[in-house]
């Protein structure tokens, strides 16, 4: 989508802190962090919630979760635990609607859920 943001960053037409990359997923530092870690993992193919993820994308949603345990482990915050975080849709808190997972760790996380 033209006006995605995160579909900018992908082309990087946008700067951001790219903490890693392949030929279907991204993952940037968040410019508003909620933790002392806080990194967004992006499928490159632009999926606007998680009710428009179909059967062809099992594959990456899959590949997403395996980049996420490889940040975790080779930037040392795996040990002690993070959290995972993927809104869907207005009412949940999706401002950007392009499937993204928010990676928060580096501190202990309480109860409450991240605004």
């Amino acid at each position: 989508m033209e006006d995605c943001i995160f579909c900018k960053i992908i082309k990087k037409e946008i700067p951001s802190t790219i903490v890693y990359e392949d030929d279907s997923v991204i993952a940037f530092n968040d410019v508003n962090p909620a933790a002392p870690i806080h990194i967004l993992v992006v499928p490159k193919k632009h999926i606007a919630t998680l009710l428009d993820v179909t059967e062809e994308d099992k594959e990456l949603i899959a590949h997403i979760y395996e980049v996420i345990n490889q940040i975790a482990r080779e930037r040392g915050f795996a040990e002690n635990g993070f959290r995972v975080i993927t809104n869907c849709g207005r009412d949940s808190g999706q401002e950007v609607m392009h499937i993204h997972f928010h990676v928060l760790g580096g501190k202990k996380l309480g109860d409450k859920i991240v605004e």
